[in-house]
């Protein structure tokens, strides 16, 4: 009889975490690694974060706090979800956690019974079919393929819902992708959405400062304020705001809701650290400028990694336009032979030669649903994303046609 839970055979680790860690792992051994693979930001905290956070351990502030964050946070981010999204929440409908996953873990355990569905659109983050199957629920994945710019389109969506939906997790920008929905693009969705009332939305809104080419990011609730009672609307820290190791997450949603997520936390993670969530009142109350000066340098890398990306033999790669990553399909490559004769079957294939010949590291598609694809994070320095394109033109031409 095994020791471990039954459960566990149904869950993957983290295909991103796990890119990320050999890629530490051939790092220390003396390889020369870049790694593409981690969706976290380059850039430093900004100055004024973190000297909130040295005042707040200066101050004492090192005790716990209430399970879903202090009344300073939750007021900080009451007047974000106002000024940026322009929706109106009391405290009571406000969640803090350790980052965005375990919010998406706290409302899954609070509101999954076996054999209820959760409608995924792929490319998805890797994380989401995963964690509702802890619960018993079932990922209902819808393929959203290039020629559909990644989104889920209203049929598909229809299609999808059944007696047994629960859930519909969208993210915009996507991870993956870089795909942004438009405002007139989720109006078509939650259109559907009115015709069902047991269907509840996670919008998972954590990269909507990071657009480029003058997008007008919008949300489920902001557009169609009808579904408010049934939207958890999930952001954080980690990336608009270079936060990613200090691990907030947080979210607005319906009272009922958020009690029962409360109540998980309660009994798990309790709270996150005070010293976090006091710079992260810094942070959202804040100056915000220099996220439009790094989005400057993430559009730069952006327009670079696409530009070359799509000069290399058998890549095609479309343009983001929002978040740190790219998609690229490698279909061109299938069925290329490697110098040393291996054939290149699938996505996971390619992305471990051009580890092993290159010396770069990206994840592949499989793992997040959608082949024959790999995701690149442009999160790195400039010269670095040039150097790893250089390799990847390097690779694909060094297989053989």
């Amino acid at each position: 009889m095994t020791f471990l839970a039954d459960r566990l055979n149904a869950v993957k680790p983290s295909a991103s975490m796990a890119v990320v860690q050999k890629a530490k792992d051939l790092a220390a051994a003396g390889r020369n690694i870049i790694n593409l693979g981690a969706g976290e930001p380059d850039f430093d905290t900004p100055a004024h974060i973190i000297e909130a956070g040295k005042m707040a351990l200066d101050d004492g502030i090192t005790r716990y706090t209430g399970v879903n964050g202090t009344t300073e946070l939750q007021d900080a981010i009451i007047a974000k979800f106002k000024r940026d999204n322009d929706l109106e929440y009391t405290r009571d409908e406000i969640h803090v956690s350790c980052g965005g996953k375990p919010v998406v873990f706290n409302a899954m355990m609070a509101t999954i019974n076996h054999g209820d569905e959760i409608i995924i659109p792929a490319p998805y983050w890797v994380s989401y079919p995963d964690i509702p199957v802890f619960f018993d629920g079932v990922p209902v994945i819808v393929d959203c393929p290039s020629d559909n710019n990644f989104k889920l389109q209203p049929e598909q969506l229809e299609a999808a819902i059944t007696p047994k939906t629960k859930w519909l997790f969208l993210n915009s920008p996507s991870n993956p992708t870089g795909a942004t929905y438009t405002r007139s693009e989720i109006k078509a969705l939650t259109d559907v959405l009115l015709r069902y009332e047991n269907v509840w939305v996670l919008t998972d809104d954590i990269y909507e400062h990071l657009t480029y080419d003058d997008f007008e990011f919008t949300t489920v609730a902001q557009v169609e304020p009808r579904l408010k009672s049934r939207t958890l609307t999930l952001n954080g820290m980690s990336k608009a705001y270079c936060m990613t190791g200090w691990r907030v997450g947080f979210a607005g949603g319906p009272a009922p809701l958020i009690a029962a997520m409360s109540k998980v936390q309660s009994q798990s993670i309790t709270h996150t650290a005070a010293v976090s969530q006091a710079a992260s009142v810094a942070a959202l109350n804040g100056p915000h400028d220099f996220v439009a000066s790094n989005n400057v340098i993430f559009k730069e890398r952006r327009d670079l990694v696409v530009s070359m990306l799509n000069q290399a033999k058998g890549i095609t790669c479309a343009t983001p336009g929002g978040a740190f990553y790219a998609y690229p399909s490698c279909a061109g490559l299938i069925g290329k032979k490697t110098p040393d004769g291996t054939v290149i079957e699938n996505d996971e294939d390619f992305v471990t030669y051009l580890l092993q010949s290159e010396g770069v590291a990206v994840v592949q598609g499989a793992a997040y649903g959608l082949s024959p694809h790999f995701r690149v994070s442009y999160a790195v320095a400039t010269d670095v994303v040039e150097d790893s394109c250089q390799r990847i033109q390097r690779a694909c031409a060094s297989l053989k046609y």
